[in-house]
C-alpha cells in the first residue's frame, strides 16, 4: 500500500510541476488536464503494440478504491478547509436562495435528469432499468464544491454570487448523497420504503450531521481558547475532521454536512474568539496546503480513470447528451428560486443580473459523482454510468471551468469580487 501510494504521489507532482512550468492553467484544471493527457499517450502507445505506459498505470489506478479514498478521506478535509473561510453572516443573507437549490433543487434535478436518460439510454441501445437512471439523477445532480470553490478563487465573480454557489455547493453534495442513499436502498431491497422511513432517513443523516458538526464546532472553540501556541490548535483541527469523519460514518450520519458545520463553526467563532494571531496564521495554512495537495491528488485520479473505464464514440455521445441534460435541469431548477428572490424587494438587491448563467455555467461536477458512481453494485449498468459520469466530470471541469472566469467578465467587467455591478 506504502508503494502505491508514493508511486500514486509521485506522478501527481510530477503533473503538477508540467502544468506549473507549461501550461500554467487553474492548479486543479492543469493537473487533470495533464493526467489526461498521459493516459491518452498510454492508450495511443498501446494501439501501437507498447502497452506498458497503459498497463503499469492502470494497475496502480486499479489498486486505488477511488470511492473510499475520496468519501473517507479527501472530502471531509477539503469540505472543512473549504468552509473554513466562508462568512457565516454572508452566508445567512443568502440562506433561502442556498436552501432552495441545496434540497428542492437536487430533488427536481434527480427526476429530471432520471426520466429524461431513461428514454435516451434506450434510444441509444442501452435499455436501463429506471432505479438506475434515477441513481444517476442523484449523483450528478450535486454541484463539487471542490471543483467549484477551486475555479471561483479566480473567477472575478462578484461576492454575493460567490457566496451563493459556495454555500449551495458545500450543502447540495450532502443532501444528494441522502438522496442517493435512498435510492441505493430501493434497488439492493427491491422495495420502495415508506415516506416516514425517507423522513425519519433525511432526518438522521442531513440534520443529525448537521447536529454533530456544530457540536464538534464548539467543542474545538472551547479547546482552543485554552491553548496558545499553534501546534495543539493545528492538531485539534486534524482530530476534528479524522475522528469527527469516523464517529459521524459509525453513527450512519452525513460526514460531509458535519465537516461542513464544523468548518463555519471553526472559521468564525473558534477562529476569530479563540485562536491567537499565530494560531491563525498557522491554521489558515495548514489547511490551505492540505486543500492544495488533496485537490491535485484528486483531480490527477480524474485523469487516470480513463484508463479503466470501459469506452468508446458512442459512450462520448451519450456523455455529452448527458451533460446537455444536466445544464437544461440545472436551468429548470435555477430559475423558479431567483426569480422568487428578484421579486421580493429585499431579494432584488442580491440577486444582479447574468445570476441563473453564471449559476448554471458554473455549477461543475466532479470527484463526488464519480465516488458514488464507483459505489453502485457491480454489473453492466454500473459500468455503463460510470462511463457517462466520467464524461459529464470531464466536459464539465474542461469546458465549464476554463471558461466561466470569461463569462464573469463578459457580464461584469472589472467589477470587484466583493460588490455588486455598478459599484
Amino acid at each position: 500500500m506504502l508503494d502505491l501510494a508514493a508511486a500514486f504521489i509521485a506522478l501527481t507532482a510530477f503533473f503538477t510541476y508540467l502544468n506549473y512550468r507549461f501550461l500554467r492553467l487553474p492548479p486543479t484544471i492543469g493537473v487533470m488536464a495533464v493526467a489526461l493527457v498521459l493516459s491518452l499517450l498510454a492508450y495511443g502507445l498501446a494501439w501501437l503494440g507498447y502497452p506498458v505506459l497503459e498497463t503499469e498505470i492502470g494497475q496502480i489506478v486499479r489498486q486505488l478504491d477511488f470511492s473510499e479514498i475520496l468519501m473517507t478521506w479527501f472530502l471531509p478535509a477539503l469540505l472543512f478547509a473549504g468552509a473554513l473561510h466562508v462568512d457565516l453572516t454572508e452566508l445567512r443573507s443568502y440562506k433561502w436562495p442556498i436552501g432552495l437549490m441545496a434540497t428542492a433543487g437536487v430533488l427536481l434535478s434527480t427526476f429530471i435528469i432520471g426520466g429524461v436518460m431513461y428514454y435516451a439510454l434506450a434510444w441509444f441501445g442501452w435499455p436501463t432499468d429506471l432505479i438506475y437512471c434515477l441513481l444517476l439523477g442523484a449523483l450528478i445532480s450535486p454541484t463539487d464544491p471542490i471543483a467549484v470553490m477551486g475555479i471561483l478563487k479566480t473567477s472575478g465573480a462578484p461576492q454575493p454570487l460567490q457566496t451563493t454557489i459556495v454555500g449551495e455547493s458545500l450543502f447540495n453534495d450532502g443532501v444528494a448523497v441522502v438522496v442517493f442513499s435512498i435510492m441505493l436502498t430501493v434497488l439492493t431491497e427491491g422495495t420502495v420504503p415508506t415516506a416516514g422511513k425517507i423522513g425519519l432517513l433525511f432526518v438522521e443523516e442531513a440534520i443529525g450531521g448537521a447536529l454533530l458538526g456544530l457540536a464538534l464546532g464548539y467543542l474545538m472553540a472551547f479547546l482552543a481558547g485554552h491553548v496558545e501556541e499553534y501546534q495543539p490548535t493545528v492538531m485539534l483541527t486534524l482530530a476534528l475532521v479524522l475522528g469527527g469523519s469516523a464517529v459521524a460514518t459509525h453513527l450512519h450520519l452525513s460526514a460531509p454536512i458535519a465537516m461542513v458545520v464544523a468548518g463555519l463553526i471553526v472559521g468564525n467563532v473558534a477562529r476569530k474568539r479563540s485562536m491567537t494571531e499565530e494560531e491563525r496564521r498557522y491554521v489558515d495554512g495548514f489547511w490551505e496546503l492540505i486543500d492544495e495537495i488533496l485537490n491535485a491528488l484528486l483531480f490527477a485520479l480524474i485523469g487516470l480513470e480513463i484508463l479503466i473505464l470501459p469506452f468508446d464514440w458512442l459512450h462520448f455521445a451519450a456523455g455529452v447528451l448527458l451533460a446537455l441534460v444536466v445544464l437544461g435541469s440545472r436551468v429548470l431548477t435555477l430559475a423558479p428560486p431567483v426569480l422568487l428572490l428578484r421579486s421580493r424587494s429585499r431579494g432584488a438587491e442580491q440577486v444582479s443580473k447574468g445570476t441563473v448563467r453564471i449559476l448554471t455555467w458554473g455549477g461543475l461536477r466532479g470527484g463526488i459523482s464519480v465516488a458514488l458512481a464507483l459505489s453502485l453494485p457491480a454489473g453492466e449498468s454500473r459500468d455503463l454510468l460510470l462511463t457517462l459520469t466520467y464524461v459529464v466530470v470531464l466536459t464539465s471541469i474542461l469546458l465549464q471551468g476554463l471558461t466561466i472566469g470569461k463569462l464573469v467578465k463578459s457580464l461584469y467587467g472589472d467589477c470587484p469580487a466583493d460588490q455588486p455591478p455598478g459599484h
